[in-house]
């Protein structure tokens, strides 16, 4: 279990404290020595500007410790050579490493046997080259599980618009020896058409996502523009000269408390920012006949879900973004937590009531709600709590307070049975078959957070009925294991996507 070690309350206004080499490495290639001029990318050359502003204006990284390649400059020896001697070497433990990839993603023949479907993840280069069956030249996920291996003791982050994986479903185009115009994948020398996989399995991506325990080991935030068997993209709405990264275009205007900040208390979390991207990608694909879905992925130790995206300015010394001041006094404040077994340091809302939406990331969209038997609670007053969802499924249901304990109503074993919710019809808890009622516990101010999963997701282990109603819970872990079990990848379907979940959220107070 993940757990958070509270180190300090961040003002904004401090003084700033410097990270000691932090390095990022940004990476753009839309041109290939060795590929038709058909198979070039627009978006590349764009894609990098604007994450290299990213990095100096919200992630406090100085200019001098931004290194670029493009297209050329990008070979597979100049890209070995600055993993080793930029990233690797130019950093100590403790500090921040940032890698971004913009370009073709592809499959290759696995050499040593790792891969259960034969095939290695790869990255490709500016001097990538077919040979006589498969591609020379690239990047493989085994050599960015090696980079991860040097950096272990690092805080690293990255960030990959490329699709990783084969061109193996009809779904991407009718023949798969062929590539498509903006698409961010190779197919394979010499492919042929293959037929359609009705059953997905398990996700095909770059290591840190195929490997999700070295994520979590080593407290790496792992970005990818879609799920496995899924197609990066261009955006081919813009002007060819204009283009970008459909998925680093939204990760970089994501970053924008305006954009991102669904819960509005002045913080883009990591899980905010995914669905923000997922919400652009997904609107960008229902208008493309070509492209089939579009889910882009975080793996990230779950503790750092809840945590601000933006780096706050007193803590990076840089011109990084202030918060907005607003009317409630605690909008923006954060806390500096140090993620146990990691190098991460994360910045999370200070309010453990505000922090719950910033873990979950979605905001409430009305399919499930909440209601008191009473919104007037004194301490000591009897209430019940009813949930109604427009979608059936499993409920979890829990109760937060402001010092950070967290509850779980449901499910428990003082229920007579435990069911899937039915859609339209109202759970009140407890009902005349607990023998008790709800006793309030004040004064406090809380929220009622409930969840509902149509999907059948074992969640058993993340939340077992014997937490109900008598297990003191930290409410950060807790909500954060939910969180990152609902942001797996649902590959049961012909196509994979994201769980189906919806949320309702009711603040409270007691007097």
């Amino acid at each position: 279990m993940i757990r958070y070690a509270a180190a300090l309350v961040v003002c904004l206004l401090l003084a700033p404290a410097a990270f000691a080499a932090d390095r990022a490495l940004v990476i753009g290639i839309g041109s290939y020595a060795n590929l038709p001029e058909k198979m070039f990318l627009e978006g590349p050359k764009n894609d990098v500007p604007l994450i290299e502003k990213l990095l100096k204006e919200k992630l406090g990284y100085p200019a001098d410790s931004i290194r670029v390649l493009r297209d050329q400059d990008a070979s597979r020896a100049a890209i070995l050579a600055s993993i080793d001697e930029w990233l690797v070497n130019g950093t100590e433990p403790g500090d921040r490493v940032y890698f971004y990839f913009s370009g073709h993603g592809l499959q290759v023949k696995d050499q040593n046997g790792d891969e259960e479907d034969g095939l290695d993840e790869a990255l490709s280069t500016y001097d990538i080259a077919p040979g006589d069956s498969d591609w020379t030249n690239v990047i493989l996920d085994d050599e960015i599980d090696a980079m991860l291996a040097r950096l272990k003791d690092r805080a690293v982050s990255i960030v990959i618009d490329a699709c990783h994986s084969g061109t193996i479903s009809r779904s991407l185009s009718s023949n798969v020896g062929e590539a498509m115009e903006s698409a961010r994948f190779l197919p394979r020398p010499h492919a042929k058409p293959a037929d359609v996989v009705k059953m997905r399995g398990l996700r095909v991506d770059v290591a840190v996502v195929d490997k999700p325990e070295v994520v979590k080991e080593n407290g790496v935030e792992a970005w990818s523009a879609a799920s496995s068997y899924q197609v990066a993209w261009d955006d081919t709405r813009l002007p060819p000269e204009e283009r970008h990264g459909v998925f680093t275009l939204s990760y970089v205007n994501g970053h924008e408390i305006s954009a991102a900040d669904s819960n509005g208390n002045g913080i883009v979390s990591n899980a905010e920012l995914l669905e923000y991207v997922k919400k652009q990608s997904q609107t960008y694909c229902a208008a493309q006949s070509e492209c089939q879905g579009l889910d882009p992925q975080l793996e990230v130790n779950y503790a750092l879900l809840g945590a601000s995206a933006v780096v706050p300015a007193a803590a990076s010394g840089g011109q990084v973004q202030q918060y907005q001041e607003q009317q409630t006094p605690d909008y923006g404040k954060v806390e500096e937590v140090k993620v146990e077994n990691t190098p991460q340091t994360a910045y999370v809302a200070a309010n453990p009531v505000d922090a719950v939406s910033d873990i979950l990331g979605k905001p409430p969209a009305g399919d499930v709600t909440l209601a008191l038997s009473s919104y007037t609670l004194k301490t000591g007053d009897a209430f019940r709590i009813t949930v109604t969802s427009s979608i059936g499924g499993q409920l979890i249901l829990y109760d937060v307070d402001k010092d950070g304990k967290a509850t779980q109503i449901f499910p428990n074993e003082a229920a007579q049975k435990i069911t899937p919710l039915t859609a339209g019809v109202p759970l009140t808890i407890p009902d005349d078959y607990y023998g008790f009622d709800f006793e309030a516990d004040g004064p406090s101010e809380n929220v009622l957070v409930a969840i509902v999963v149509a999907d059948d997701v074992n969640l058993t282990k993340v939340a077992p009925s014997d937490y109900g109603l008598t297990k003191d819970l930290d409410a950060r872990t807790t909500i954060a294991d939910i969180a990152g079990a609902l942001k797996q990848t649902w590959t049961r379907d012909v196509e994979n996507r994201s769980i189906n979940w919806s949320l309702g959220l009711l603040k409270y107070q007691v007097y």
